[in-house]
């Protein structure tokens, strides 16, 4: 029997569209990725690199460790192992363009290809703010109108720099209207009540159906920025991004984002590597969990969040990033069928790890004592997470249709 030769891996044919899918939505022109990807003498003299990223799994950027705790996300944008494959060959068989006629059409970009959501609303700061070449770090507040005449609710929400982003540490948005009270001890402070976070390298906090926050009519958003000067004088701006539900539609659910587990008494030697910290809260009714968000610095290693189940008799890792990176902030967005159900009483356990060590590449000074705090060169520890509260009934409900769904699933495997 004649042996096939297998067929060459080209760019045109194989690699291109792996890039259009993946990666060219950040690697192409006006972006702040480091070069563009969308042609073959843009990604050719990047093979070598490209093998590099994508086998260390680096690029796309997607750290949840797939080994424990929930396995499916709505927003996995992750390669799978064929894809990775492909551009392994590719790379290493000299990276041939290929037949100019297999390669596919130009992907085409608009306005909302720069957002994870579906925008219905954008706001922004109502002018650019200069940040300094040289100076210390500020943290200011900024108000802007959201030009809303009736209430609505949020799906979906998104936060990023549109201007200047290497400035810009964080920015988180709170919603103030003035039928909100300062001291209504429901989250409401003098920033208003807590909408989202932004920091780098961050995607978008997607709601499922059927769960929202409201926005009233004549909402303003507080935005909250912690600008850090880089050296060169830095116009920012920054825009918060809602896709919202149709008007009149009021979602059963009201869901809910908070930081979880982050513990003010960090206290990380210097010279010292996997310096662990805990932090712990409780849900004081059921919940269904939605996503997961570990916010570190450049310290931080790994952030695992784990359920305590009520009595303590059982303990159950939800999520993990394993090899943490500062530069992506990324919402992890369960899968609806893998969307954690935890009961009252539930502690949803946090445990972070740091590196101060010479060895972490990232480390600015490893003789130093790190403590809790803002800036860039202190630590933090904590995740953020979405859920929204149910019923006791509710609770029942959704665990037995769950284990109805699994059980039929496992008959017709």
């Amino acid at each position: 029997m004649q042996e096939t030769t297998p067929a060459p891996v080209t760019f045109t044919k194989d690699v291109a569209p792996i890039l259009q899918a993946r990666c060219q939505v950040c690697h192409r022109p006006d972006t702040f990725a480091p070069m563009s990807l969308l042609t073959y003498e843009e990604a050719r003299p990047w093979a070598k690199s490209i093998k590099q990223k994508v086998v260390a799994r680096e690029m796309p950027p997607w750290y949840i460790d797939k080994h424990v705790g929930v396995h499916n996300f709505k927003n996995d944008v992750s390669l799978t192992d064929q894809e990775i494959a492909t551009l392994v060959k590719w790379a290493d068989s000299g990276a041939p363009k290929g037949n100019p006629a297999d390669m596919p059409a130009p992907r085409k970009f608009d306005d909302s290809d720069q957002w994870h959501v579906r925008p219905d609303l954008v706001v922004q700061l109502p002018k650019d703010i200069v940040v300094p070449a040289q100076a210390a770090d500020r943290w200011i507040d900024v108000v802007a109108d959201t030009g809303l005449t009736e209430d609505r609710y949020i799906k979906g929400v998104e936060i990023k720099p549109i201007k200047g982003f290497r400035a810009v540490h964080h920015a988180s948005t709170s919603m103030k209207n003035d039928d909100d009270a300062d001291d209504a001890g429901d989250g409401t402070d003098v920033q208003g009540k807590f909408l989202n976070e932004y920091a780098l390298g961050k995607n978008a906090d997607v709601f499922p159906d059927g769960a929202g926050r409201l926005i009233k009519a004549g909402t303003k958003i507080n935005f909250n920025l912690h600008l850090h000067p880089i050296g060169q004088e830095t116009p920012i701006n920054v825009a918060l991004a809602l896709e919202l539900y149709p008007k009149g539609y009021t979602p059963k659910y009201a869901e809910t984002t908070e930081k979880v587990g982050d513990p003010k008494d960090l206290d990380i030697p210097p010279n010292a590597d996997n310096v662990r910290f805990d932090g712990y809260n409780t849900l004081t009714k059921p919940a269904r969990m939605l996503s997961f968000q570990p916010h570190l610095h450049n310290r931080g290693k790994a952030s695992c969040m784990e359920a305590i189940y009520p009595g303590g008799h059982k303990v159950e890792t939800l999520s993990c990033v394993s090899k943490y990176q500062f530069a992506w902030h990324l919402v992890y967005l369960y899968a609806e069928d893998d969307q954690p159900l935890l009961p009252a009483g539930t502690i949803l356990h946090l445990i972070s790890w740091y590196d101060n060590s010479p060895g972490n590449k990232f480390n600015p000074d490893p003789d130093n004592l790190i403590t809790y705090g803002q800036r860039t060169i202190d630590e933090m520890g904590g995740a953020w997470v979405s859920y929204y509260y149910l019923t006791d009934e509710e609770y029942k409900q959704q665990v037995e249709a769950r284990k109805t769904k699994q059980q039929i699933a496992k008959k017709t495997d």
